[in-house]
């Protein structure tokens, strides 16, 4: 596969404070990728770097280079930037009272030129878009008025419409319910496009991304597979929690467990009475 995007040795200090620590990977087209890690890991931190969301400043350095096919991403303009990536974020900004086909129709605005009007092929891509999370009812709603999950989903449909190259996701599960958390992932799995997420739930970062990252305070521990990342010996270390690992039975991929460490103490206990 092609190398789409490569990162190398990204470096992000607040002050005293490292964010980023001399992070380097690189992106082949097509990859379904999940960032974990634990709270503070740098997981947020890592997506905005890779977007152009973070600026050099008196208290902010950002060091290292980014090359998005072949060329490094501060050589792209913003509109560029916009047809390469689409970015759901976790908190959306107030949009006022545009109803839920305004907001979609705005991933039309990097294809166009200022005083584009719609064609029939756009209106087709926005209603396609708002059927595949399940919005196609709710095309008239003010986007204000619906909930976290069903606004996630709207900008999810906005970054269909888009038609980017590359989909940035931070945390697209956060405020869904069970069947929609599979449904959006599913669908993002479909789509056959690279995408690069923040999974804050472990197996399902495991069912559905083909490669992991696994952060933990701004350095980069592991980057492999579901089976190489999510090992033992790995999460007990980054999650400070015992584990235990086994296999979905629909999936076949690792599906992991925690518990308090005083659990641990009560069954080991627990079974030596009983043996």
């Amino acid at each position: 596969m092609s190398i789409q995007l490569q990162v190398d040795q990204l470096h992000w200090q607040i002050n005293d404070k490292v964010i980023l620590n001399n992070i380097s990977f690189k992106v082949s087209k097509g990859e379904v990728i999940g960032i974990i890690g634990p709270n503070g890991a740098g997981k947020t931190s890592l997506l905005n770097s890779i977007t152009k969301q973070v600026k050099n400043s008196a208290n902010s350095k950002l060091t290292g280079t980014i090359h998005l096919k072949n060329k490094e991403l501060k050589q792209y303009t913003s509109k560029q930037l916009a047809q390469h990536f689409a970015l759901v974020a976790q908190k959306s900004e107030p949009i006022f009272s545009l109803t839920v086909t305004d907001i979609v129709k705005l991933g039309l605005l990097p294809h166009q030129g200022l005083f584009t009007l719609d064609s029939d092929h756009d209106k087709e891509q926005v209603k396609l878009a708002l059927s595949k999370v399940g919005l196609a009812n709710s095309s008239e709603k003010s986007f204000n008025q619906l909930s976290g999950g069903e606004q996630q989903r709207v900008l999810i449909a906005r970054a269909l419409v888009q038609r980017a190259q590359i989909l940035i996701l931070d945390e697209p599960t956060n405020h869904l319910d069970v069947f929609y958390q599979h449904q959006i992932l599913q669908l993002v799995k479909q789509l056959k496009i690279t995408v690069i997420m923040t999974v804050h739930d472990l197996n399902l970062a495991s069912q559905y991304c083909q490669r992991l990252l696994l952060l933990n305070q701004g350095e980069l521990i592991c980057d492999g597979n579901p089976d190489e990342v999510l090992s033992k010996e790995n999460l007990q270390q980054i999650f400070k929690l015992p584990c235990l690992l086994e296999r979905d039975p629909f999936t076949h991929t690792p599906r992991v467990y925690f518990s308090p460490p005083h659990q641990e103490d009560e069954y080991k206990s627990s079974g030596a009475n009983n043996g």
